[in-house]
């Protein structure tokens, strides 16, 4: 009986491919990486032929493991990087360029030239995003103006452009389909987020012509089926996609207004399901679709807000000054001291995300005398990690204008039980971490089940979900108060 879902993760440093039984099991996974490419200071590019390379392998290491037969996968899911960008040749499928991935800042001049005249303000109204190289419309315009030979592609219509998404759907179809989902249109500062439709004026402003781009569909429908993809028989839907953060939503079960979760990963990812109020954040946050349920299915819009360093902090305590050998160990040693004993870490190693948007700020270590020990600055790491994220949380409630839901927690940090009961404290609000961690590949699978009816509802995926341990507040509010202003200093002062 076809009843397993195969999702495809495709994230920024590697892809998984992962096996769902229709219980909502997680029955195995595999992950392969592959080269990222520097070509300059603050550049980041991909291999479109790396991304399926890694995809394709993981999809035969996946069935050797015989778990199924390849005709009992019901559907496929797929889950990716979201505003990283790419041109393709739609008669050979071969890329025309590198993929520049949503990291790179190459397009901070033409986001600033924009800001200068005064177009901020129409982007963030029509699309949800604030100006910034991050998202993908600006990256589509310099692919177009700097890949040799695509003027002549472009006459005679051969160039496909998409994010990540759209690219492993062309791939998996055999280019029968070139579609994108709500989710991740939603973070290329080319949909309008009311009719879910390419905007023709932001589609001018970012000089990118609407023929190039795939179509947007739902994030949980029939999209297309297998062809020719190595290991799998044909005809198998695809029937799931999102981009990773929302999927990660999805995949927390967070279905009512006002649910959120948090990722802790190299950076961190807040998401808040607003319902079908599509909020303009008068905090700095951004407005985003996080998935849509069919074609007849309205879209759910959510708030996010993004800590660029997160989990690449306690990797700069590893690498930059050795005082852990291993990420793990940075537990124990925060541990060994009773409180961050004054001292104050802002990492803005990469700038300042959400809600400030400072991409010139630095990062600062303060507060040190000559009673600091390793340990004062590994707790003020964890604190830091927490305390950006209270900062975003707190503005999500006040654009939301009601008391947010215990917060949901995944990725690889939130295995750090003192990290989660700092964040839980600074917070003041009760954390829940789920049993399945991997809530990207959940969110993955439970679209795509969805989409062939291998559950009906919202409601049964929730019942499949489950908590694995709850995280209390154990701070007094004065004691909240006192560190959360000691934060605020630090954080005027990398600032100013």
């Amino acid at each position: 009986m076809a009843d397993y879902i195969l999702a495809i993760d495709q994230g920024t440093t590697g892809s998984t491919v992962a096996l769902m039984d229709g219980r909502g099991e997680l029955q195995a996974a595999v992950n392969y990486e592959f080269p990222q490419i520097y070509p300059r200071p603050g550049w980041v590019e991909h291999k479109p032929a790396d991304i399926w390379r890694s995809v394709e392998k993981g999809i035969a290491a996946l069935m050797r493991k015989k778990l199924c037969k390849p005709t009992d996968i019901a559907a496929i899911g797929i889950t990716n990087q979201r505003e990283t960008a790419l041109l393709w040749d739609r008669q050979s499928g071969e890329a025309l360029n590198h993929a520049i991935v949503w990291q790179c800042r190459r397009t901070t001049d033409f986001c600033e030239s924009l800001k200068s005249a005064g177009h901020e303000k129409f982007v963030k109204r029509r699309s949800g995003l604030v100006l910034d190289p991050y998202f993908s419309g600006s990256k589509y315009r310099w692919l177009l103006q700097n890949t040799a030979g695509v003027g002549r592609l472009m006459k005679a219509g051969r160039v496909a452009g998409g994010t990540i998404d759209s690219y492993l759907v062309w791939q998996l179809t055999g280019g029968e389909a070139h579609v994108t989902d709500v989710s991740n249109a939603s973070r290329t500062s080319l949909m309008n987020l009311k009719t879910l439709r390419w905007d023709r004026e932001l589609l001018d402003l970012f000089e990118v012509p609407g023929a190039i781009l795939p179509d947007i569909v739902p994030s949980s429908a029939l999209l297309g089926h297998t062809r020719g993809v190595r290991g799998l028989p044909d005809g198998i839907p695809i029937a799931g996609m999102a981009g990773d953060q929302q999927a990660a939503l999805f995949g927390q079960a967070c279905f009512s207004t006002g649910d959120a979760k948090c990722t802790f990963g190299t950076g961190s990812f807040i998401l808040m399901n607003t319902g079908q109020s599509l909020l303009q954040s008068r905090a700095g946050l951004l407005t985003t679709v996080g998935w849509q349920l069919g074609e007849a299915g309205k879209p759910v819009y959510a708030l996010e807000g993004g800590a660029f360093i997160c989990g690449a902090a306690v990797q700069w305590l590893r690498d930059g000054l050795k005082i852990i050998r291993k990420a793990p160990d940075v537990e124990k040693l925060a541990a060994s001291v009773s409180d961050h004993g004054g001292v104050e870490f802002v990492p803005a190693l990469t700038g300042l995300g959400a809600p400030h948007w400072a991409p010139d700020a630095r990062g600062t270590l303060s507060g040190l005398t000559r009673g600091t020990e390793h340990g004062h600055i590994a707790r003020a790491t964890l604190d830091a990690m927490a305390l950006q994220n209270a900062d975003i949380l707190v503005a999500m409630e006040r654009d939301l204008g009601k008391r947010m839901k215990p917060l949901r927690v995944d990725g690889g940090a939130a295995a750090n039980d003192l990290l989660m009961q700092v964040q839980a404290d600074v917070l003041g609000r009760r954390l829940i971490r789920p049993r399945v961690i991997e809530t990207t590949v959940a969110g993955a699978c439970y679209l795509a089940g969805l989409g062939v009816g291998l559950w009906s509802s919202t409601g049964e995926v929730r019942k499949i979900w489950q908590a694995e341990r709850e995280f209390k507040v154990q701070m007094s509010a004065r004691a909240r108060r006192e560190r959360l202003g000691s934060w605020q200093q630090a954080l005027e002062r990398t600032l100013l």
